[in-house]
């Protein structure tokens, strides 16, 4: 076929790991190395931590705001991890991949199935931790969570960890600038394979 190729649709990028396993970190990092990715940012009934900003980290929305979004059919994916919701906005991911734009989904091994379900073709990363013991040392030397959300939070990773089989590639956050590497290059490659000159 002769015709013009039409403009490439963007990669969808969907990025799991229990808490602690040091994904906003590797994801933070990764766009300031290379800025024509974009991030999708989520909405949240959970209250802000400490650093964080509207707009910038997650949309802070009250749960009846959540609700009524969520209600109108505007989320593409929608859970609730430890007790809070989160929601992906579902023309934010549509408009940008539209426009061609390689885009990053931070969101929780559930979200990841509802986001496969319709974009079978999302490449699926998920971070794991390089113990369970080292991501409890990294929950408490953070010291942003009470001994109950920590206890909480350890019991839920053992879950969530099981279902990193369901993930393109698995990345072992042992040392944080190797498992930047790892994610930068596997990036790179899936970016490259819907180039012009892919089969």
């Amino acid at each position: 076929m002769n015709s013009p190729e039409k403009a490439k649709a963007g990669k969808l990028f969907v990025i799991t790991a229990p808490s602690g396993a040091g994904k906003t970190s590797l994801i933070d990092a990764l766009m300031r190395a290379d800025p024509s990715l974009k991030l999708s940012i989520s909405y949240t009934t959970r209250a802000p931590r400490p650093g964080e900003k509207g707009g910038v980290d997650y949309h802070f929305v009250d749960d009846a705001a959540f609700l009524a979004m969520r209600e109108r059919g505007e989320f593409l994916e929608s859970a609730e991890v430890h007790g809070y919701r989160y929601g992906t906005s579902k023309k934010v991911i549509t408009d940008a991949l539209r426009r061609g734009e390689d885009l990053i989904l931070e969101i929780d091994w559930q979200g990841a199935r509802q986001v496969r379900a319709i974009y079978p073709g999302c490449v699926g990363i998920f971070i794991l931790p390089p113990s369970l013991e080292e991501l409890e040392r990294r929950m408490r030397a953070r010291a942003q969570d009470s001994e109950g959300v920590i206890r909480r939070r350890l019991e839920a990773a053992r879950g969530e960890m099981d279902h990193a089989r369901e993930f393109d590639y698995v990345i072992i956050n042992k040392d944080f600038q190797t498992a930047l590497r790892e994610l930068a290059t596997l990036i790179q490659k899936e970016r490259s394979k819907h180039g012009p000159h892919h089969r």
